[in-house]
């Protein structure tokens, strides 16, 4: 007779999606080919690529913090950088894109930022002391922090010149609207 302890629950697989940090920006350029096949080699399932700009889906049964260190770690070492990455599952990344309080609109860049706990409060700390496009606007929904900024703008916005400080690298990443709906399309 079999006890209830002798059997084994199964085991949780997440399917997630890893957002990488100055990924083919600025000399960091890779092949997300070989990108996939770094997190392959960590043990990651059903591996592809979503764009060139670092997002990763993949399935595993670990939890986000052990995938981000096991992750980095492997980034780091075989492209020679120190990599940054953050790790979100599908329910995570559905929030992130349902919870956009900006409206589109074609003349704009709406961003979502995937981040380090608390970033979000950084990230508007720093917006509200910035000089302001018209029509650049920033709010927190939640814990994600969202960013609209005109076209054209948004590397030489003041707000995004302070994005690209080296003590904030670390510490989040940010997709445009239309890329968090990729991705969901393909989880």
């Amino acid at each position: 007779m079999t006890k209830t302890s002798d059997i084994l629950s199964p085991v949780s697989v997440n399917r997630c999606c890893a957002f990488l940090r100055g990924v083919n920006v600025k000399g960091t350029n890779m092949k997300m080919a070989e990108v996939c096949s770094v997190f392959e080699k960590q043990g990651m399932r059903n591996v592809s690529a979503v764009l060139a700009s670092g997002n990763i889906l993949f399935s595993s049964d670990k939890n986000a913090d052990e995938l981000k260190n096991i992750l980095e770690n492997a980034m780091s070492g075989h492209f020679s950088y120190e990599a940054f990455l953050f790790v979100k599952d599908k329910v995570e990344i559905e929030a992130v894109f349902s919870d956009n309080p900006f409206e589109a609109r074609p003349e704009f860049h709406i961003y979502g930022f995937i981040g380090i706990g608390g970033i979000e409060k950084t990230l508007v700390e720093e917006f509200e002391k910035s000089g302001r496009a018209e029509g650049e606007d920033a709010r927190i929904v939640g814990t994600n922090f969202y960013w609209m900024v005109p076209k054209g703008n948004t590397l030489d916005s003041e707000f995004g010149k302070i994005l690209g400080r080296k003590n904030l690298k670390n510490s989040f990443t940010s997709r445009n609207m239309n890329t968090f709906e990729k991705i969901l399309k393909k989880m």
